[in-house]
C-alpha cells in the first residue's frame, strides 16, 4: 500500500472538516453538506482521533481553528480542489486525458502554439492545459505530467525525449546596425549587448566560438526572449537569439544579422516527464506527436 490508512481519512470526514474550518461553524458546514450538525461534530471528532491531532477548540457558543488545524485545511483543500478537477476532467473528456504541461514562454508562444492544433485534431479527446516555467522544478511538488526543458537531460527521477538543437543568431534593428560599426565579430563586444538572466554564459560561448577574449562590459538583462527581441526591435542593442523563434522577425526585416555566425548552443530542448507518467495515454499521444514535429 502506498500509505497507512490511517493517514487516509475518507472524503466524508475531510469535506465536514473543510467545511467547518472555512466557515468557522460546524452548523454552517451542516447546512451546506445537507448534514445535522451532530453528523459534521461526529466527523471532525473521528478525523481528529484518526490522526491523532486536535483540530479545532471548542467553545460553549463557536469553534476555532487551531494553528495545526489551519494548515491542514489549507492542505486538503488543495487536495479536495484536486480531486474534483480530476472528476470533472474525466466526466467530460472519458475516452481521452488531460495534460498538464510545463513549458517555456517564447517556445510555447513562437513555436509550439502555431503547431498545436495538429495535435489537437489528431487526438480530439485529449485536453492540454499550459503553464510556463522558467526553471526546472520538483515533479513531486508540482503537478505536471511532463514540461519543454531547455539544458541537459539530468533530471533526477524522469525520463526525456531529445527535440532538437538551437542554433542563435546576434540580431538587432536595422536602424542599430546603420548607427554602428559592426564591421565583424569582435566589434560586436564594443556594442551594447542584450543578455538573456536565464543563460548568463551565452554570449561569451558565443565569443569564444570565434576565439574572442570577451570581457562582460554590461548591458541590458531580460528574463525572457520575447522581451530580449523587443528590445532588440526597439534599437536597445544586439540580442543572441535562437533562429528558429525569430523566423517571422528576420523575414519581415523587423531584425537584421549583427554579424551572419551562427553558433549551435551548448544545451538542447527535451520533453521530460517523471517516470510513473510514461505510460499516460495523453502523455504519450504528445510524445509521439512533438517528437516527429521537432524531427521535420
Amino acid at each position: 500500500m502506498l500509505t497507512s490508512r490511517r493517514y487516509l481519512p475518507s472524503i466524508s470526514l475531510l469535506a465536514s472538516f473543510e467545511s467547518a474550518a472555512r466557515l468557522q461553524s460546524f452548523t454552517l458546514a451542516a447546512r451546506e453538506l445537507n448534514l445535522t450538525q451532530s453528523a459534521v461534530s461526529r466527523h471532525i471528532k473521528a478525523l481528529e482521533e484518526q490522526i491523532g491531532v486536535l483540530l479545532f477548540i471548542r467553545n460553549r457558543q463557536n469553534v476555532s481553528l487551531t494553528p495545526a488545524g489551519e494548515n491542514y485545511a489549507r492542505d486538503i483543500r488543495q487536495a479536495l480542489s484536486a480531486i474534483a478537477s480530476a472528476s470533472m476532467a474525466l466526466q467530460v473528456n472519458p475516452e481521452g486525458g488531460t495534460l498538464n504541461l510545463a513549458i517555456l514562454p517564447t517556445f510555447g508562444t513562437s513555436w509550439l502554439a502555431p503547431r498545436l492544433s495538429g495535435f489537437l485534431n489528431e487526438n480530439p479527446g485529449v485536453t492540454v492545459n499550459f503553464n510556463t516555467q522558467l526553471k526546472p522544478f520538483d515533479f513531486d511538488a508540482e503537478q505536471f505530467d511532463a514540461a519543454i526543458h531547455f539544458g541537459q537531460p539530468d533530471w533526477p527521477k524522469t525520463e526525456a525525449s531529445f527535440l532538437m538543437n538551437e542554433t542563435v543568431l546576434p540580431v538587432c534593428s536595422p536602424g542599430f546596425l546603420e548607427k554602428n560599426c559592426l564591421a565583424g565579430p569582435s566589434q560586436l563586444s564594443l556594442a551594447l549587448l542584450i543578455h538573456l538572466s536565464s543563460r548568463p554564459d551565452a554570449w561569451a560561448h558565443w565569443f569564444r566560438c570565434q576565439n574572442i577574449e570577451f570581457q562582460n562590459r554590461g548591458g541590458i538583462v531580460f528574463d525572457q526572449f520575447a522581451t530580449a527581441a523587443q528590445a532588440a526591435k526597439h534599437g536597445l542593442g544586439i540580442a543572441l537569439l535562437p533562429e528558429f523563434l525569430i523566423e517571422r522577425e528576420l523575414k519581415d526585416g523587423e531584425l537584421v544579422p549583427a554579424s551572419n555566425i551562427r553558433i549551435q548552443s551548448e544545451e538542447a530542448y527535451y520533453l521530460v516527464w517523471p517516470e510513473h507518467r510514461t505510460n499516460f495515454p495523453a502523455l504519450a499521444a504528445f510524445r509521439d506527436w512533438i517528437v516527429a514535429e521537432a524531427k521535420e
